[in-house]
């Protein structure tokens, strides 16, 4: 479509105005969600010391080589090693300890045996044991170092410190990373017409659902929200709440509403012609006019269309990627996949099109959201969406088993 902006030119160019936040030290607790700026090394190895990995008894697997059916091997047991203790008790010929599962194993053992390969078992642990089956040597054994070594590195630069990547680094005696402070943003929801949430509707009146849509997407790419406003549509008001966002710190500010073409934009009345934000059209559907630019010391400013379904799709296309750069992530892209069309539907012409779908990762299929089409106002059909149905500009039509890439929100 002449004179529009394609998705990726105008990608590059918010991601060419995002400056890296600078890291800072925080206690590994204290991290989970924020990326790390530098490598986390392992301090010590995983595990720290052999141990056993089942209850059983520690043996010396020459000393049960002769076991066999009808012919159990007895051994005196002459240590308990319970987990947490330090002991490391030594084993002559014909001698086991009693282990569980994490303690440590004797320098002397060379293999574990299970209580279930016992004749008494647990019941009949602290005398004498009968074995019942021969462990291989090394049987059981948690190997010191085999996961990690110190001096490994646990989670790299770039990464995001989630759940798993928190458990691994305390366990490799991490206790404090360099990660990217997250970075502060303001949202900002344009519109004479809005009402808060829980106002009495009435015509004309609608209840503002993007700023509350964008609170929570900003919190999933792991920034602060340290500013949310409704202004009217008045170009003084933005301009005003623009200056309390910069006050409060914000890093990146986020308008929905009043960049169009229309009588009454207050974005564009705010910004337009100063030479700091630009408004441009982009080859997409939804969200075709967007605005983009900096103010004071490098504040990004996104004015994304005021349509439920145009800003998250403006979002995740364009906003989520600067957030997660500005932390220095290694991916800043939501995961994709193609999968076969499961209803057909037809797209916009010449310009891409991001469909909310729900996607059945089982069957391998995607189908839309909403069965009112693609309109950017059915924000009922969010509530159904996982993913985002992307389609070329240069496909009229999609159908039934036709392969179509998957972006996963959800």
């Amino acid at each position: 479509m002449s004179g529009l902006r394609s998705v990726e030119d105008q990608l590059a160019r918010v991601l060419a105005a995002v400056r890296p936040i600078a890291g800072e030290t925080l206690p590994i607790g204290d991290a989970a969600g924020r990326t790390l700026t530098a490598p986390a090394v392992a301090a010590h190895d995983i595990p720290l010391f052999d141990n056993s990995a089942m209850d059983g008894f520690a043996v010396r697997a020459a000393d049960v080589a002769a076991v066999g059916p009808g012919h159990p091997v007895s051994l005196r047991v002459v240590a308990d090693l319970p987990a947490g203790v330090a002991t490391d008790p030594p084993l002559a010929a014909g001698e086991a300890a009693r282990i569980m599962t994490g303690s440590p194993t004797p320098t002397a053992a060379d293999a574990i045996v299970p209580f279930e390969s016992t004749v008494g078992g647990l019941a009949d642990s602290l005398g004498t044991v009968e074995v019942l089956e021969t462990p291989t040597p090394g049987a059981f054994i948690r190997r010191r170092g085999a996961d990690l070594r110190a001096g490994d590195v646990v989670v790299d630069a770039g990464e995001r410190l989630g759940p798993f990547q928190v458990a691994a680094a305390v366990a490799a005696g991490i206790d404090v990373v360099t990660v990217a402070r997250a970075p502060r943003v303001a949202v900002v929801s344009t519109g004479s017409e809005l009402l808060a949430p829980g106002e009495p509707v009435r015509r004309g009146l609608i209840p503002d659902s993007n700023g509350p849509l964008l609170a929570q997407l900003v919190v999933d790419a792991d920034a602060e929200l340290v500013l949310t406003a409704r202004v009217p549509d008045d170009g003084a008001a933005v301009a005003q709440v623009t200056a309390d966002a910069r006050a409060a710190g914000a890093d990146v500010i986020v308008f929905t509403g009043g960049v169009s073409a229309g009588a009454y934009e207050p974005v564009r009345a705010a910004f337009d012609g100063h030479g700091e934000v630009e408004f441009t059209r982009v080859s997409m559907q939804p969200g075709k006019p967007q605005a983009f630019g900096t103010v004071g010391d490098g504040c990004l400013v996104f004015g994304l269309p005021g349509n439920p379904v145009s800003v998250a799709v403006s979002f995740e296309v364009f906003v989520r990627p600067a957030l997660l750069a500005m932390q220095g992530r290694s991916e800043i892209q939501r995961p994709r996949l193609t999968l076969a069309a499961a209803e057909s539907w037809t797209t916009p012409p010449g310009r891409r099109q991001y469909l909310p779908a729900v996607v059945d990762l089982v069957a391998r299929t995607v189908r839309p959201a909403t069965a009112g089409g693609s309109g950017s106002h059915l924000a009922g059909g969010l509530a159904r969406a996982s993913a985002f149905a992307i389609v070329p500009a240069e496909v009229a039509r999609v159908a039934v088993g036709d392969d179509v890439d998957v972006m996963l929100v959800g």
